[in-house]
């Protein structure tokens, strides 16, 4: 089934991948400790994330921006990263107001340069990197081979091919080394990153898509390997149909049937996915290592 049928919709889905110049950063700004939040301070924080310093990337909508301001309400220090400057002034407010502190940066996850002078500008703000969030990601779909009659209408192109997984798949993996030196530096940290239920079940139309997602859980199995004598922890969180714009925007029709593929009776919502990475990010789940979290309201069991 192509993704304009009834697939998952695994994490924020940014737009194309273009080279961004600048920055759009900004500290927590003397109205937001006016905010519910700034009372919050001063009570202890039982998930240990207050003050810690996250990085997630295609922060700037979808399940990225839920996630933004979940971390922040946990007093967290944000910096989001997106390909687009767009959505910075509203999204550095809203982190503020939850009760966390705000760096927003455009940056390109496929330009290894980039994200590491990105990496570096974090830690020389706030001094280390404790999480990392590897949510960027895009879908461009089509078919392997669309057969009419005798021969093949389309195909899937190099283009296609290429674009998701250089985004999906190479940008975690040069976000993830540009990270975790500073971490282990640090003395340890977590890395999480969004994989896909399409990874275990595959999906019509999405050969790019499914190999990037199927790539991220091997290389999070590996990375729990490598990355545990330095006490960082590394998981990776599967969705299945969340409710981001582009799902809400699919037929009618199509929404019906992926309600009725899903054991719940709903599609999910960013904010499911969110508590899943803060979650896993919390000392609450410090012995949680090399998993793959599934949150798809049992689509694998309804499947």
């Amino acid at each position: 089934m192509s993704q304009s049928e009834t697939a998952p919709v695994a994490e924020n889905e940014s737009q194309p991948v273009e080279a961004q110049p600048n920055s759009v950063a900004s500290s927590r700004s003397a109205e937001a400790n006016d905010s519910p939040a700034a009372v919050e301070q001063l009570i202890p924080s039982r998930s240990g994330l207050r003050g810690k310093v996250v990085i997630i990337t295609g922060a700037g909508a979808g399940i990225g921006r839920a996630t933004a301001l979940r971390f922040a309400e946990e007093g967290a220090r944000i910096a989001a990263w997106d390909i687009s400057d767009k959505a910075a002034p509203q999204l550095v407010s809203a982190i503020q107001w939850a009760g966390g502190e705000a760096d927003y940066r455009t940056v390109n996850v496929t330009d290894g340069g980039e994200v590491e002078l990105a990496a570096q500008a974090v830690v020389e703000r706030w001094k280390r990197i404790d999480v990392l969030i590897n949510n960027a990601g895009i879908v461009r779909d089509a078919q392997l081979v669309k057969w009419n009659g005798g021969g093949p209408e389309s195909v899937m192109s190099e283009e296609l091919w290429d674009s998701v997984i250089d985004v999906n798949l190479k940008g975690v993996f040069l976000t993830t080394r540009a990270v975790v030196p500073h971490m282990i530096k640090g003395g340890g940290g977590v890395v999480l990153s969004a994989a896909s239920v399409v990874a275990i079940l595959g999906n019509f139309g999405q050969t790019n898509y499914v190999a990037s997602k199927a790539g991220i859980i091997g290389m999070t199995r590996t990375w729990a390997r490598e990355l545990g004598k330095y006490k960082i922890r590394v998981n990776a969180v599967a969705p299945g149909f969340i409710a981001t714009d582009m799902v809400r925007a699919m037929p009618e029709r199509v929404l019906r049937a992926m309600v009725a593929r899903t054991p719940l009776g709903r599609v999910g919502t960013p904010e499911d996915v969110a508590n899943t990475y803060v979650w896993l990010a919390s000392d609450q789940a410090s012995f949680i290592h090399g998993a793959v979290i599934s949150v798809d309201g049992g689509v694998v069991l309804g499947t």
